[in-house]
């Protein structure tokens, strides 16, 4: 009498696709190709019920299979994940979370991207009751080193490329307290490196300072910045920790793993 594995009965649909996560996850946990004997025994799985289901997966191309007995992820999912990657819009991944920021603050939550030596505002969260005049509406833009959130972009390019920003630009000015000197741009620099939050403080517009978090991706690049405007003798230090954990919110929204939190000064 032919003998039957006691796990290959018929299961329910949700403890088989259990068992496929599982598989999936010891596959995800190496970089090279893993043997059928180890998979089964990481898993729990009974050699046959393992080999069976891992055939169904490289069937539907989610599994390849290098040389026979062995095992990889395949190119399905990194087709997925780019989809699921390409459809996600940090416009999108951060609206919601400005306008809760801003309902706590009362002040305006600016949302920027760097594009070549600017930064562009695009999208915003405010109200008339800020008591602050927005004058940069969504679309505009700012030089980088005027601005906490360019700064943010700065603090992440090399010695190199900052120096030749400040060639191209000249670091021009717009009030008493722009930063026009690069040795006084580069202190300011390795602060933000160190706190991962840069500050403005009315050197682009006198009266209004703002404070600025990064917001990053799942390859942890920095994508954008989320800032607070508020007028300059308004705007409380107390803010800060509401707008960093803000700022990773929108970055887990886009697959960023964050690593140990700094401490801002």
């Amino acid at each position: 009498m032919r003998k039957t594995d006691p796990q290959a009965a018929a299961t329910p649909t949700i403890q088989v696709i259990e068992r496929m996560f599982a598989l999936i996850d010891v596959l995800a946990s190496r970089e090279d190709a893993v043997s059928l004997k180890e998979i089964s025994e990481k898993t729990g799985l009974h050699p046959s019920t393992t080999h069976r289901i891992l055939n169904d997966l490289a069937t539907g191309r989610f599994v390849d299979r290098p040389e026979a007995g062995s095992y990889r992820l395949g190119m399905r999912l990194l087709e997925l994940g780019n989809l699921v990657k390409a459809r996600l819009n940090v416009r999108d991944a951060a609206l919601a979370p400005m306008r809760e920021l801003h309902k706590q603050i009362q002040q305006p939550v600016n949302l920027s991207v760097r594009q070549g030596d600017e930064i562009v505002y695009v999208e915003r969260a405010y109200s008339e009751r800020s008591g602050m005049q927005v004058v940069r509406a969504i679309g505009g833009r700012a030089p980088l080193h005027l601005t906490s959130t360019g700064k943010l972009f700065l603090a992440a390019d090399d010695a190199q490329r900052v120096r030749a920003y400040a060639t191209r630009t000249g670091l021009a000015g717009h009030t008493k307290n722009s930063i026009t000197q690069l040795p006084v741009l580069e202190r300011e620099l390795a602060k933000a490196r160190q706190y991962g939050i840069a500050r403005d403080n009315e050197e682009l517009e006198l009266g209004v300072r703002c404070m600025a978090a990064g917001i990053y991706d799942d390859q942890a690049r920095l994508v954008a910045g989320l800032s607070i405007s508020a007028p300059a003798d308004r705007l409380d230090e107390s803010w800060l920790s509401k707008l960093q954990g803000t700022a990773n919110e929108i970055s887990t929204a886009l697959g960023h793993k964050a690593s140990a939190q700094r401490m801002a000064a």
